[in-house]
């Protein structure tokens, strides 16, 4: 594994020197942990800490944005701690902190860290007082950690897209982790597909579902166009239920491009006219190419643009739209 983690890293810094620097870690000054800020350093956890070993844990990844007025604001945080407790219900664990109490410990987190634009990771696990495969006992622990990171797949990509390849790993099956769940875990299977893809020479992978429908990228939801329609996979495709995929169901109803929910074949991705990938790492993120096929022009289409433009003129307050969207910090 050492030999090829060594490799990744290499090939990222010399095929994109700009990606090494986006996944390095910006330390800020604290982390609320267990219901107290504590210095960054501080914020450790035991080498036999349970989710550590069994990655039974649920976390989120939320944004917060400096706006054109200066102030910054958190991108739907409601919807994201909703989507946290969703996560830790599924997987049976009891929070010992309501929602108020997260909501508030996230926008604080912010705050003290004095941070005009960062990406914040909540994550709920369990301690280190029992080993073992039944989680039962175990304490459940949460932590919130802010730091300033920059476009996932870089500024550029936001224009002239990135190029993917379809993963040779496939999807969970919707019954074998319940993936509405935003679980640690899960994203073994998230980082061998993003290996292999950088790997390769590409930026990012897409994966099938167990019946060979198209399903996510590694860490982002997908959106097709063709003849004057907009489609994304089922949810029952094993894709999570982002809330950057929902802000561009919602947008686009507003901009009145027709929208539907389908399953997609490998080779619809091939003959699409435009094709963006969403996340809150990635945003709106168009894609150039995939699998060595271009997609549309090879650049970023004029409804990704739409909806691209819509959505960054929402968090950088530059629209009326969906002001409950935001959260002053």
């Amino acid at each position: 594994m050492d030999g090829v983690r060594s490799q990744v890293i290499k090939l990222d810094s010399q095929n994109n020197p700009q990606r090494r620097t986006l996944g390095s870690m910006e330390k800020s000054e604290q982390i609320w942990m267990d219901g107290k800020l504590i210095p960054w350093h501080e914020a450790t956890v035991h080498v036999l800490t349970h989710t550590l070993h069994y990655g039974f844990g649920v976390f989120e990844g939320i944004r917060c944005y400096q706006k054109n007025n200066k102030s910054s604001a958190i991108f739907r945080l409601t919807e994201h701690v909703d989507r946290l407790f969703g996560s830790a219900r599924i997987l049976g664990m009891d929070v010992p902190f309501d929602k108020e109490a997260i909501f508030n410990a996230i926008v604080e987190t912010v705050k003290v860290n004095k941070l005009e634009e960062c990406y914040i990771r909540p994550i709920i696990f369990l301690g280190d007082n029992k080993m073992g495969l039944n989680p039962a006992g175990v304490d459940v622990r949460v932590a919130i950690a802010a730091w300033p990171w920059g476009t996932y797949l870089g500024d550029e990509a936001l224009n002239k897209g990135i190029n993917v390849r379809l993963s040779s790993f496939t999807r969970h099956h919707i019954n074998a982790t319940m993936t509405k769940a935003k679980a640690c875990g899960y994203y073994i299977n998230s980082i061998l597909a993003k290996m292999e893809a950088v790997r390769d020479g590409y930026d990012e992978a897409i994966l099938l579902d167990p019946n060979g429908f198209v399903s996510e990228g590694s860490g982002e939801n997908l959106f097709l166009y063709k003849n004057g329609k907009l489609q994304t996979p089922p949810l029952a495709s094993g894709c999570l239920d982002g809330i950057t995929r929902d802000a561009v169901i919602k947008i686009c109803e507003h901009l009145d491009i027709p929208l539907i929910e389908r399953q997609m074949t490998r080779d619809e991705l091939y003959l699409a006219e435009e094709i963006f990938l969403t996340g809150t790492a990635a945003e709106i993120t168009p894609v150039r190419e995939i699998d060595k096929r271009v997609i549309g022009a090879g650049s970023k289409g004029k409804v990704t643009d739409r909806i691209q433009k819509a959505f960054f003129d929402i968090i950088r307050g530059n629209s009326d739209l969906y002001p409950d969207w935001l959260t002053p910090v």
